[in-house]
């Protein structure tokens, strides 16, 4: 490949991946070209401070704030971190949880959720309303952040079904979610008490 080619490439991988998550299904021409270029992908953004994070298997790559090494400077942060509401982490939290069980006990490669079914996981931990009007509107809501996140897709001709990304494991990794369980639990007993 010559040099204008392989830069025109390097800007088209770099663009994608200061706008978000480049996923490989979404644009297989950009993911070899990523792939190709990652090493010098690495020491561009390695330069501003970020690191990428690029998992072939998955299919899946996004840039992430390098933390400062010893004798370093810390420096401004270039990609900002989301303060998520209880509802929206909780969310997450739930939908990770659903695809550790998915991938624990099915040979699909896509979990695939209706609104409905997310609306039933949440249930339980959302303050009870007569109202299932205003429950919908407030977890069409919550999915609505969590696609322009990345961690959902709305499939094609639906407006209320859902691909549960695998980029959510990377962000929502074991302990966390180990972690969440045990609390989730104390918050089951505590409503089951009242």
């Amino acid at each position: 490949m010559n040099a204008p080619a392989q830069n025109s490439n390097l800007s088209a991988v770099l663009i994608s991946l200061m706008k978000g998550i480049t996923c490989r299904e979404d644009d297989p021409v950009l993911w070899q070209a990523l792939l190709d270029l990652q090493a010098r992908a690495r020491e561009y953004v390695a330069v501003l401070g970020l690191e990428l994070m690029l998992d072939d298997a998955e299919g899946y790559a996004y840039l992430r704030q390098r933390a400062a090494g010893e004798d370093e400077p810390e420096l401004p942060r270039l990609v900002a971190r989301r303060q998520l509401g209880y509802s929206v982490s909780l969310m997450l939290a739930l939908l990770r949880k659903k695809l550790a069980e998915f991938d624990a006990g099915s040979g699909e490669s896509r979990l695939i959720l209706s609104a409905e079914q997310i609306a039933d996981m949440m249930r339980l931990f959302l303050a009870d309303t007569a109202n299932e009007a205003k429950l919908m509107d407030r977890v069409d809501s919550d999915i609505r952040k969590i696609v322009d996140m990345g961690f959902l897709r709305r499939l094609r001709g639906s407006e209320d079904r859902f691909e549960v990304r695998r980029i959510l494991k990377s962000f929502v990794d074991a302990q966390w979610l180990g972690e969440l369980e045990r609390r989730l639990a104390d918050y089951k007993e505590r409503i089951a008490a009242t």
